[in-house]
């Protein structure tokens, strides 16, 4: 996350309670704050944003069109923080319950939050300072009212350096979620006025980076320059935990089961095959009707056990009641596969838009070996109670697209 100024969490809590009540004065009273000091914040907050966020007349204070935008943004931000304050109340048996809504003091301070990002990201003290350009003991002192406030011990130190505790893991689960729907709200104003943009980052799998997403970047870059795309393309499990979050947008490539339970929703786009590929002047290019039996001899390049490809690949022995065969190689490297199938005999089983420009110049073929049941789905995972930026969703809007321009280009045969 940019150590950019974020805006006051603070005066986004007075703001919302204007917006809920109709009334500074109200509101005042709802916060234990002078009136002029409500007023205070909300101009200030207005002024942050270079926007009016309420119509001011005699029957009290209503939002503004951008005034309801950044409320709705609020909503998300603030349940993270609430769920927050009331699991660590909870945490604390001396302590009578938070009340429900409540938000302390200690957990509005925008700045000390990002602190413990960076903290957790680093895990190094002089290195979070640095970034922030405070002291060192700058940073001690906020972590100190967040883990008094809390009642948790948020670090510990190790020698790979200051890390989380698993209750901090837990704490900043909340504070990022809540710190990435903060960073959208100048974004939803912009689209507001017409204007898509920010950043989106895409957690890209191997079955949506090859083709589908180049596409996708390319078509909506040139209905929205402003819009800065980063693609993550670590392995599934790491996607997700970026994705519960909110540090990664949605992540593109085969869908996992994810049931209701899992916090996750998936949106099928497509589906596609397996292939067995090899160079075109391997010794079973131009072999027919190879069996997977007959090929338990040849080098073969795979995904790691875990991959749900490996899976699918074991299951064409399993079926038959055959112990599969070790892999020469294992590695989901696209840049290591392709040499390898050029300069060996090994061949690897993947699908073939991850290698379609290869096959294409005849670099590359698709051997006639048949598999059975390796459809793979193919399509966007995002969280089941999100709200993606303008730019998040300009890209879906454009991944969407992109699918049917890729099932154009690929043919019926591999889509």
């Amino acid at each position: 996350m940019s150590n950019k100024e974020l805006l006051n969490l603070a005066q986004l809590r007075a703001f919302r309670l204007v917006a809920e009540t109709g009334s500074a004065t109200r509101a005042a009273a709802a916060l234990f704050r002078a009136q002029s000091a409500v007023t205070r914040s909300i101009q200030e907050l207005e002024l942050a944003l270079g926007e009016p966020l309420f119509d001011r007349g005699p029957s009290g204070m209503l939002p503004t069109p951008v005034g309801r935008a950044v409320l709705q943004r609020c909503e998300r931000i603030f349940v993270e923080l609430e769920e927050l304050a009331q699991w660590c109340a909870a945490r604390q048996a001396r302590r009578r319950p938070a009340a429900e809504g409540a938000l302390p003091a200690w957990l509005l301070n925008t700045r000390r939050l990002q602190l413990l990002t960076a903290l957790a990201r680093h895990r190094h003290m002089p290195s979070a300072a640095k970034a922030f350009g405070i002291s060192q003991p700058a940073v001690s002192a906020a972590i100190r009212v967040l883990e008094s406030g809390s009642g948790v011990s948020l670090f510990h130190r190790s020698p790979r350096g200051i890390l989380l505790t698993v209750e901090g893991e837990t704490f900043l689960l909340h504070v990022r979620r809540a710190l990435n729907e903060l960073r959208h709200v100048p974004d939803d104003i912009a689209a507001l006025h017409g204007k898509i943009q920010g950043a989106v980052t895409v957690g890209a799998l191997p079955l949506g980076r090859t083709l589908i997403l180049p596409k996708a970047i390319a078509r909506m870059s040139a209905q929205h320059p402003g819009v800065r795309v980063v693609t993550d393309e670590s392995a599934y499990e790491v996607l997700v935990a970026s994705l519960r979050a909110g540090d990664i947008d949605f992540i593109l490539g085969a869908l996992r089961n994810n049931d209701a339970s899992s916090g996750l929703k998936n949106e099928r786009l497509t589906s596609e095959d397996l292939v067995v590929l090899a160079r075109r002047d391997h010794p079973l290019a131009r072999a027919r009707d190879l069996t997977i039996t007959g090929m338990r001899d040849v080098q073969w390049i795979l995904p790691r056990s875990n991959a749900p490809t490996r899976a699918l690949f074991e299951a064409q022995f399993k079926r038959i009641k055959l112990k599969p065969p070790m892999p020469t190689v294992e590695t989901a490297d696209l840049a290591v596969i392709r040499g390898l199938l050029f300069g060996t005999d090994m061949v690897a089983v993947l699908s073939a838009q991850q290698l379609n420009y290869e096959i294409q110049s005849g670099q590359l073929v698709v051997l006639d070996a048949k598999l059975h049941n390796t459809r793979r789905e193919i399509g966007l995972t995002a969280r089941a109670t999100g709200s993606p930026s303008p730019a998040a969703r300009a890209l879906i809007d454009a991944i969407r697209l992109s699918v049917v321009d890729v099932a154009r280009t690929v043919g019926a045969a591999h889509i």
